[in-house]
């Protein structure tokens, strides 16, 4: 269920997310518009088990846990970013990678609400 990429490849590879399906480099479309939708939703309430309603409370981005602590979200039409911290909470998700999310959209005001 995991494979091994640093935080930096992992936020490559959720660039095309983040850019509605479309190539960042090539802008070749991978997935479709009508797909990303249907990514993007399921990760925002998905994403964290049973604490994806909190996640878009706090962070407010779709995203996507990891057992080994990882942490990769997306503001669409903008960026990507991942985080890693490998301890986990009682719901399974980063503790830490969720705290830093949460201060990074705080303070950056970034949000899709």
């Amino acid at each position: 269920c995991s494979i091994e990429m640093s935080c930096c490849q992992l936020a490559k590879a959720f660039r095309v997310f983040a850019n509605h399906g479309k190539g960042v480099v090539d802008t070749h479309q991978y997935i479709s518009k009508s797909q990303f939708k249907r990514i993007a939703a399921i990760m925002l309430t998905c994403g964290f088990y049973d604490e994806a309603g909190e996640f878009a409370f706090q962070v407010g981005l779709p995203g996507k846990s990891g057992v080994g602590g990882g942490i990769a979200a997306i503001m669409p039409g903008d960026y990507s970013i991942v985080v890693w911290s490998p301890g986990l909470n009682e719901k399974g998700n980063s503790l830490v990678g969720m705290k830093a999310l949460e201060l990074f959209t705080t303070k950056t005001g970034s949000s899709i609400f």
